[in-house]
Formats: structure tokens, C-alpha cells, sequence
């Protein structure tokens, strides 16, 4: 090998470290706002709840360690429980009923023309604009079971609908049917998938005989998979942290009915120990339940997702 070449790579090797490690401590200083907000207001608080759990504190007085005792004592609650079953049947229901109506919203769309698609999207989107104690307030006047809008319309068409906020068998649908005014989000997220999807597709599977379900079936739902799959997740870990809406309705409004029960989600009853009692300990073995619970739940959808989630890198 000539000696010049191996000066000049001799020579360039420093430089190059020297370069990156210039990039590197630029990149750094750019997001250095963002860590050390995220030390300061995520990892810091998350770490000293898990701390505080292992202790009896009440705001008022210093934390006093008592090890695993609210741990203990959570799994020996029977309100525990009963938010745990009412937060697994919201879940349950709720997110593959919002990931279907978000997909049926979704595919109308992309019927609608380029100019009317656009209005369209704003439309859709527009009630995710609305405050989620808004949405609270509005579930009390739409499933009224005297008056509200829902009933008026099962009336006119001779059905006498249910008491969906006081009657317990009603109370969990009625919180689930309101979640759904805010599929805008998930919409335009799957529109978006739909229209990635190569439209020779579709004219191949025409050629073929395919009607509009085995297009559906067999195209576009693999092709946008990975879209349905991001909505899927996300929205499982919303509906396990749901709050605002159900606490409106049933708590935050002085209503003291038995339906409270019904709608004792497992963020709400948490909410109540650590604002309300003052059970900051107790209230933060909680908080790291549900963490584990969700960490769970994900773990096991992204392993059902590497059989049912097509990517265009796999063969």
C-alpha cells in the first residue's frame, strides 16, 4: 500500500473523532431543555413515588417506611378489586369498539373526494377540541334517562331506552359510548394509513374477482396494520388510565348514587386516596400496580403484533 494513503487515512481518523464528538456534544446541548425537564418532571417523581409507596405518608406529616404493607393492603381491598373488574371490562370494550369505529370513520373518508375529504377531517377531528370535563357534563345530559337524547331517539322508534346513569348495568356502557365522541384522532391516523395503501392492489384483486370485504380483509387491513396496531396500543393505555369523563359524571358533580360504584375506574379510586384521604403512600402503590399492569398488557400485544402486524421489510 503506498505510504501516502496511509497518512492521509492516519490523519483523517482523529479528525473524524474530533467531528463527532463536536456533533455529539451539540446535540447534547440541544436537548438538554428537554432532559432535564424530563429528569426533573418525569423521572424524578416517578422514582420518588416508588419510594413513597413503600412508606404511610399524608402530605401533613414526614413519610414513615413500612415496606410492602400498602402493597399488601391494596391487594386486600375490596374497592381495589372492584375498580380492577371495572377497569378491565372498560377496556375490554372500549378499545376494540374505538378502534372499529375509528376504522368504519376512517374508510368513509377515504370515499369522500380530495376537496370533501379535507372539510371532512376537520369535522371529525373538531370534538377532540372539547375539554374532557366537558364530555363529562354532556354524558349526564345525552344518557339522562328521563330526558336525555339518546332516549328521545330509542322513544321515537318505540324503545324505552335504559337508566344509563343510575342503573349500575348501564352506567360502564354509557361511559363507553360517550369515549367514542372523540375518535377523531384515531381517524385521521388510520385515513392516513389508507391512503399509503398502492391502489394497484386493489385493481389487481378486482381482476381476480374480489369483492369489497375480501378487499378489505385481505388487502387493507395488512396493508395498514401497523397503524390499527399503534391505535390499539395507545389507546389500551389510555383506557386503562381513564378518569376525567366518569369522574365528572359520577363524582366530581355531587352525584352520591349507587351507580358510583359502577363507575369507579382504578385511576379514579387512585385519585381518591392520594387527593382526597391523603393516602400518598397507599395512592402511589397503586400508581405502580397500574404501571406494571400496563407494562404487561403492551408486552403482550407487541408480542401477538410480530404474527398479525405487516411491515413492508418483512418476507
Amino acid at each position: 500500500m503506498p505510504t501516502g494513503t496511509t497518512d492521509r487515512r492516519t490523519t483523517t481518523r482523529p479528525a473524524l473523532r474530533r467531528a463527532r464528538r463536536r456533533d455529539a456534544r451539540a446535540a447534547l446541548l440541544f436537548l438538554s431543555p428537554w432532559l432535564l425537564g424530563f429528569a426533573i418532571f418525569t423521572a424524578w417523581p416517578v422514582l420518588y413515588s416508588g419510594y413513597l409507596s413503600l412508606t404511610d405518608y399524608d402530605v401533613l406529616n414526614d413519610p414513615s417506611f413500612v415496606g410492602l404493607d400498602n402493597y399488601r393492603e391494596l391487594f386486600e381491598d375490596p374497592k381495589v378489586t372492584l375498580a380492577l373488574r371495572n377497569t378491565f371490562f372498560y377496556v375490554a370494550v372500549q378499545v376494540p369498539l374505538y378502534v372499529l369505529v375509528s376504522l368504519a370513520l376512517a374508510l368513509l373518508l377515504n370515499t369522500a373526494s380530495r376537496r370533501s375529504a379535507g372539510f371532512f377531517r376537520t369535522v371529525f377531528y373538531l370534538p377532540n377540541m372539547t375539554p374532557p370535563v366537558a364530555v363529562g357534563v354532556l354524558l349526564l345530559l345525552v344518557f339522562n334517562g328521563q330526558n336525555g337524547l339518546i332516549n328521545e331517539l330509542l322513544g321515537a322508534i318505540g324503545i324505552d331506552g335504559p337508566a344509563w346513569t343510575t342503573d349500575p348495568d348501564w352506567v360502564k356502557p354509557a361511559i363507553i359510548l360517550t369515549s367514542l365522541w372523540s375518535t377523531g384522532s384515531s381517524v385521521i391516523i388510520l385515513f392516513a394509513a389508507l391512503r399509503n395503501v398502492p391502489q394497484e392492489l386493489y385493481d389487481a384483486a378486482r381482476v381476480d374477482g374480489a369483492n369489497a370485504w375480501q378487499r378489505l380483509v385481505r388487502i387493507t387491513v395488512p396493508m395498514i396494520s401497523p397503524a390499527l396496531f399503534f391505535v390499539f396500543v395507545v389507546n389500551t393505555i389510555a383506557a386503562f388510565q381513564t378518569f376525567t369523563e366518569a369522574y365528572t359524571a359520577f363524582f366530581g358533580s355531587g352525584n352520591t348514587t349507587y351507580s358510583n360504584d359502577a363507575a369507579l375506574f382504578y385511576a379514579i379510586y387512585l385519585f381518591q386516596q392520594a387527593f382526597e384521604f391523603l393516602n400518598m403512600g397507599y395512592a402511589s402503590a397503586m400508581a405502580w400496580v397500574l404501571f406494571v399492569i400496563i407494562m404487561v398488557i403492551t408486552a403482550i400485544q407487541l408480542l401477538v403484533s410480530r404474527r398479525l402486524v405487516y411491515l413492508e421489510g418483512d418476507q
